[in-house]
């Protein structure tokens, strides 16, 4: 079942919104559907965020309206003149299989797009943001075909399962704080084949006249890219870009306006200024505020214990060693616009449209907050190394695995150690795999066992040793992994701090809740055990303020979540 916004949510978002936002028009529709209406009449303007109008909040609200809204035609949704990847083209009467294609095959199409109504109508689970069923699945590449397809085979698309976007603020910065290390670490080498590592992560490379000609589990220009399961998006604004113009006909006029060589209504949908630098901004920093995943444990010593133990058995047999299990950002802040944005999104520029917005992920934001570190660090409990690998046995090789080489696409990924680039995928983050099922970058795996299974290649060696391992430690690891959840931020409860010290209490809004938190890590974090972890605000309580409190203790505390 979608879990789409109500519609009551989305006025009652754009009545707060629209108090404080600014556009220099109101949207209208044109005749003859003047007797409705827009969905989002109003656009944010990027001038209202930097001139220091507009708070976290207000941007952050306007940003869900645009995620959860069904966008019409009054919207700017269409475009009939471009592809998903918005080149013109003319508009096509005729598929690329030679069929005849009505207007409304145009307007809504599920294999080249547009195919969806909303963000929130793929991305829903276990709310809004989150990942989506196997039935949201997407057709990468398929949407920039000219003419457009009708056909869902491999040789057209790779088919892609929704992700999560929980916490893609902080995988933001992390991949933007390993692209500047290894940047500066390229800088000078001479010709010849070198490793060069970030937050304890290797990366091979060769230079040769200068110029970086391999490297491995990255692209030669050694930009970190978390978001795809391919590794090749950059940011979440580009991410927005992209998606706004594939799913809904949405254009960015950063990308498409204030281009020179496209210009306002580059899709010939009749509508300009569809969606301004503001509202880019607002919906990247929503989704950057969004809760971070988190460990949610079960009650009773005896069951903590087993999780404990499968955290073990996950470290032993070599999971860790691409899902790593933390990775440390040198600050705290996510930074709006990414200096790394490649052309058609806003870059960093403080004399210009999109100087930075910034706002601290442990302090501020949806459900659970990032883990604070020592001396400004944050601690990121993702379980990955965003460095793309091969899960597949060579072909030939006994009893090969090779589920996860079902793409005939290299969607831009290079070719690496002789093998097509369609074969490496970015570790996926583990950090809510307990909630977000299925699984495999097309979800058409249904348990976590299986996913197990299917790891071959580099990935081979674990998956033996988990084989081999007994019953009991199998269905340890297993209990573990289904404790890494996206908790929805109005159940924001049974969770382990990790150490943060200002740790998860409860979090229904007052504070009362469940309070089974764990004092994790560096001890700052909840009191275990069966404490009320009572508190204010939000409800995200710090356990004794010093992660003790164990058994039934009271795990009281105040809120500055």
């Amino acid at each position: 079942m979608k879990l789409n916004l109500p519609i009551a949510i989305l006025v009652i978002i754009f009545l707060n919104v629209s108090n404080v936002i600014r556009a220099a028009d109101v949207k209208v529709c044109p005749p003859p559907l003047t007797a409705d209406a827009p969905v989002v009449p109003l656009s944010m303007e990027q001038q209202d965020i930097n001139n220091g109008n507009l708070k976290l909040k207000d941007i952050a609200d306007h940003g869900e309206l645009l995620f959860g809204a069904r966008f019409n035609v009054c919207d700017g949704q269409g475009r009939p003149a471009t592809t998903g990847g918005g080149d013109k083209r003319a508009i096509p009467t005729i598929s690329e299989e030679g069929e005849t294609l009505s207007p409304g095959q145009i307007n809504k199409l599920r294999t080249s797009a547009p195919d969806s109504d909303s963000c929130a109508g793929c991305h829903n689970q276990p709310e809004i943001g989150g990942a989506g069923d196997f039935v949201a699945n997407v057709f990468v590449l398929a949407h920039i075909l000219d003419p457009v397809t009708l056909s869902v085979s491999p040789t057209k698309g790779n088919n892609r399962s929704t992700l999560g976007m929980h916490g893609s603020g902080p995988i933001e910065m992390l991949a933007r704080e390993m692209t500047t290390d290894l940047l500066n670490q390229r800088a000078g080498l001479p010709d010849g084949i070198h490793q060069l590592t970030t937050k304890g992560v290797s990366f091979e490379i060769e230079i040769l006249q200068g110029e970086v000609v391999r490297a491995e589990g990255i692209d030669s220009d050694l930009i970190v890219k978390p978001f795809h399961r391919s590794g090749i998006v950059i940011s979440l604004r580009e991410f927005a870009n992209n998606a706004m113009n594939h799913h809904f006909g949405m254009q960015a006029e950063e990308r498409f306006d204030l281009d020179p060589n496209k210009g306002p209504d580059f899709d010939e949908d009749g509508m300009s200024r569809e969606l301004t630098i503001g509202d880019m901004t607002a919906i990247s920093v929503w989704q950057a505020q969004l809760g971070t995943p988190e460990q949610v444990l079960p009650n009773g010593a005896a069951a903590r214990a087993k999780i404990v133990a499968g955290e073990t058995v996950f470290n032993s047999i070599g999971c860790g060693s691409c899902h790593m299990p933390e990775l440390v950002l040198n600050q705290r802040d996510f930074v709006e616009p990414n200096p790394y944005n490649p052309v058609g999104n806003c870059l960093s520029d403080p004399q210009g449209s999109c100087p930075d917005f910034s706002f601290d992920m442990t302090q501020q934001g949806e459900g659970n907050r990032l883990e604070k570190g020592p001396n400004g660090t944050a601690i990121v409990r993702a379980y990955t190394d965003l460095k793309r690998h091969n899960l597949c046995d060579d072909v030939g090789t006994p009893n090969a695995i090779r589920w996860f080489c079902n793409e005939q696409l290299d969607e831009f990924r290079p070719q690496q150690n002789g093998k097509p680039g369609r074969e490496f995928f970015l570790t996926a983050k583990l950090w809510d795999v307990g909630n977000t099922a299925p699984y495999g970058h097309r979800g058409d795996l249904t348990t976590i066992t299986e996913a197990i299974l299917m790891h071959g290649g580099e990935g081979r060696a674990s998956r033996d040793a988990f084989v081999a391992s007994s019953i009991d430690d199998q269905r340890n690891l297993v209990d573990f992994l289904k404790t890494l959840q996206v908790v929805p931020t109005q159940n924001n409860g049974n969770s382990a701090s990790n150490g943060n010290g200002d740790g998860n209490g409860n979090g229904n809004g007052n504070g009362s809740g469940n309070g089974n938190g764990n004092g994790n890590g560096n001890g700052n974090g909840n009191g275990n055990g069966n404490g009320n972890g009572n508190g204010n605000g939000n409800g995200n309580g710090n356990g004794n303020g010093n992660g003790n409190g164990n058994g039934n203790g009271n795990g009281n505390g105040n809120s500055n979540n």
